[in-house]
């Protein structure tokens, strides 16, 4: 009897060594155009075993590209797609820089910020003035997260002036936010509600 630890390591464990079998006898086989029917055979197989994949971006590329590394690129047919190379294979990601922008208030976020300087470059008008009042809302809601007490208006109108540098300035007489009472009320209630659909869940189980 011959274990499974005796054989040869799979590319891809999860296909299995039926289909590592099945991609092995293809590499032997002589006749191109026979070996090109069997490779494409053994991809509908691939694909039969993942349906749920089907709707996935590019899954017919990703699947030749599998049976390119199971076949050590050894296989040599007419592949559909421009596949993954062996040397690309193995070789790192290149490094993604880390953002070190410097965030001025942590508890509004790096977004909201952005958001402000979209609306610095909005013309004047209706558009302008409906997102303004987004984002004063909004930073009201992001005080309170970590400040549950409250929050005047006019402490929001301040930090909206600073981050825009100025340009947007706002006063409590013509801009009137959400209570703070009724934002920390929806938020109590939202997390209420969330909390008893994973106590009903807990029960269920």
């Amino acid at each position: 009897m011959n274990y499974n630890t005796e054989l040869k390591r799979l590319a891809l464990p999860e296909y299995g060594r039926n289909i590592q079998n099945m991609v092995d006898y293809c590499i032997t086989i002589s006749d191109r155009e026979e070996r090109q029917r069997c490779a494409s055979t053994i991809i509908n197989i691939m694909g039969n075993m993942f349906p749920h994949l089907r709707d996935v971006n590019d899954f017919k590329h990703i699947l030749w590209d599998h049976l390119a590394i199971m076949a050590d690129f050894k296989l040599d047919i007419d592949y559909p797609y421009e596949v993954i190379k062996k040397e690309d294979l193995y070789s790192k990601p290149p490094r993604i820089p880390y953002n070190n922008a410097r965030i001025r208030y942590k508890h509004y976020g790096r977004t909201l910020e952005l958001m402000i300087k979209k609306a610095n470059e909005l013309g004047a008008g209706g558009e302008k003035d409906q997102l303004i009042k987004l984002l004063a809302n909004q930073m009201k809601r992001a005080f309170l997260t970590w400040n549950k007490e409250s929050v005047d208006d006019r402490k929001i109108f301040k930090d909206l002036d600073e981050l825009s540098q100025g340009k947007i300035v706002l006063n409590e007489e013509e801009y009137k936010l959400t209570e703070s009472r009724d934002i920390l009320t929806k938020s109590n209630n939202n997390s209420n509600s969330n909390n008893g659909k994973k106590n009903h869940s807990r029960k269920n189980r």
